[in-house]
């Protein structure tokens, strides 16, 4: 055999044994990039090796099944669906779901027909509620990634958590609703007095006190993560008692705003089209940086059990001050410059907005 030839099988020999070392490689079907193919072939009547170059054709997209509490209608669960659906319309992954499964029960019996019918690569949804049964699940089925909105840990192998750390363009809305108070009383509603509300809430007390040291800033909980109906009751009985700028933790307050001509703030997403004339802007929480890393991570087969916490911030687009839309005009310029630069000091870590998630006082 000549030294050509047993040369090029060292190398091929090398070839395989790097690529046996290196641990189970992603599906094809998962992630579609060049790659080197080695194959043997004869020249001038010696075989030699050959290394090329080639791209596969995908056999199939990453599957993706999201399990909602709540109706996607709901605010918290609509973002992260939202982000799911762009993924999908770009062609990324298969994407289907499941809404308003509750607190009954039925998430573990949902999730474990998907697990065994659908077999997705990865789940995704709420916990909170219902964390004891995504993780009783999510242990039987360890091929499958689990990433849920919590507030607990990460559990191993393969339950990943996310939250809506949101609590930085809140200080923003409370600086604005701090400088737009007439009254000096402004309102919010919120859903529980669990951590993960407590410091959006305090994040926009803190803002506003910022602005404006006199407001007095109430605030209800209604005990529901949607019931728009007792929001927009809680929203009422505030306004009745002085409130005339209104924070929408949640779901319901901004339609008692716009009915009584009040400004409001959304929350979680850009709520303006709610009431164009009368919504300023909303704390978004954009999933889409989330969504973007666990696909890759779940494509390439390197998917962990971690905290995502990051990814729901302003220093990766996980988080952002709403546009003021035609609300701009009406707002006094002096605020505005303000809101801005503070913005800008939140995004270069010029300033921190402290993290407080003690329940807050029915009157701050």
């Amino acid at each position: 055999m000549s030294k050509k030839v047993i040369a090029s099988l060292l190398v091929f020999l090398t070839l395989a044994f790097v690529a046996g070392a290196c641990g189970p490689a992603p599906t094809p079907e998962k992630i579609v990039e060049q790659i080197e193919v080695t194959r043997v072939v004869e020249k001038e009547g010696e075989k030699v090796v050959e290394i090329i170059t080639a791209t596969p054709e995908p056999v199939g997209k990453l599957k993706v099944f999201g399990a909602f509490a709540t109706p996607i209608e709901e605010p918290w669960d609509g973002v992260i669906h939202d982000a799911l659906l762009k993924a999908k319309e770009a062609g990324k992954i298969e994407y289907t779901y499941t809404e308003d499964i509750g607190y009954a029960g039925d998430m573990e019996r949902v999730l474990r027909e998907i697990c065994e019918q659908q077999k997705p690569d990865l789940i995704m949804g709420d916990a909170f509620g219902n964390e004891e049964a995504v993780r009783r699940v999510a242990k039987d089925y360890p091929e499958i990634a689990f990433a849920f909105g919590s507030g607990l840990g990460p559990t191993e192998p393969n339950v990943a958590v996310f939250d809506n750390w949101i609590h930085e363009p809140a200080y923003l809305l409370g600086m604005l609703a701090g400088g737009l108070t007439k009254s000096n009383k402004i309102g919010v509603v919120g859903g529980y007095p669990v951590p993960e509300v407590n410091r959006i809430v305090n994040a926009f007390i803190a803002g506003a006190k910022e602005v404006n040291p006199n407001a007095t800033v109430l605030v209800t909980f209604i005990n529901s993560w949607f019931d728009p109906a007792a929001a927009k009751e809680a929203a009422i009985a505030q306004i009745d008692n002085g409130a005339d700028v209104l924070f929408a933790e949640r779901f319901g307050v901004i339609e008692a705003a716009a009915e009584k001509g009040l400004w409001a703030f959304g929350n979680m997403s850009d709520q303006n089209e709610l009431a164009p004339d009368y919504v300023v802007s909303s704390a978004v929480w954009n999933m889409e940086p989330t969504v973007e890393y666990l696909i890759k991570q779940v494509s390439a087969g390197t998917f962990t059990a971690q905290d995502l916490k990051d990814f729901s911030m302003v220093a990766k687009g996980g988080a952002s001050l709403a546009p003021f839309h035609n609300t701009e005009s009406k707002l006094p310029p002096e605020l505005i410059q303000k809101v801005r630069e503070r913005e800008e000091q939140i995004k270069s870590g010029a300033f921190r907005v402290d993290i407080d998630e003690a329940q807050p006082q029915a009157v701050n």
